[in-house]
């Protein structure tokens, strides 16, 4: 589903950032999962390196980057025009798309839930945007429902990368349960050959089977 041209001017976090090394040892470490409705291997931590555009320029230091309120504010500014539209056309699932969409770029996972649940109650099989609002979940810190929210997005796309890769993250750093998460990974990789991260995955996969097979691992 294409959104951009729903808002031309929409922050490019999530959709300009090039592959990177994937961040896997490092930024799935600090619990960074992979938007649904982006290129499977972008990630939150590629997305999280890049401002919106106005900031761009000067953002050298954590100083200059937007806080949490100027985040909001964006966001709510951005989302004005789409809410507007939305008014007259309450079902629309391409602008409920879009409203999440800016909510959950600038971190407001609790909004951005509200406009994908909706969005889902006109097209429950966009596994993409379950797969959304499941990492939203598990940023909000419910596990459980993320999971649940997974597994629902499987059963109208059993091979989506994205919500493997989400479903395994969740297992292992939010259940522990490091024998759950490989299982994913390793069907991640045996239904996606093409998967563009998959030498990462692999070194990911290893690693994680290392620790989960010393003594006293849980998982």
């Amino acid at each position: 589903m294409d959104t951009n041209n729903l808002f031309p001017n929409q922050w490019t976090r999530s959709r300009a950032v090039a592959l990177m090394a994937f961040c896997l040892l490092a930024g799935i470490a600090g619990g960074w999962a992979t938007r649904g409705t982006q290129h499977p291997a972008l990630t939150e931590t590629a997305k999280a390196a890049v401002v919106p555009a106005a900031a761009a320029a000067s953002a050298n230091s954590e100083s200059q980057a937007p806080g949490p309120d100027q985040l909001k504010l964006m966001a709510d500014s951005q989302a004005a025009p789409l809410i507007a539209k939305l008014n007259a056309d309450p079902k629309n699932p391409d602008l409920l798309t879009s409203v999440g969409n800016v909510y959950y770029d600038a971190k407001l996972y609790s909004v951005a839930v509200h406009y994908y649940a909706r969005m889902l109650q006109v097209k429950p099989s966009d596994a993409a945007v379950r797969t959304d609002m499941a990492t939203a979940y598990w940023y909000l810190g419910d596990p459980d429902k993320a999971i649940e929210e997974f597994n629902t997005a499987l059963k109208y796309a059993p091979t989506n990368p994205n919500t493997l890769f989400n479903l395994g993250l969740v297992k292992w750093q939010g259940k522990h349960d490091s024998a759950s998460a490989i299982t994913d990974w390793k069907r991640l990789l045996a239904t996606n050959p093409d998967y563009a991260a998959r030498n990462q995955v692999e070194k990911m996969l290893s690693d994680v089977e290392k620790q989960a097979a010393k003594p006293g691992a849980k998982g």
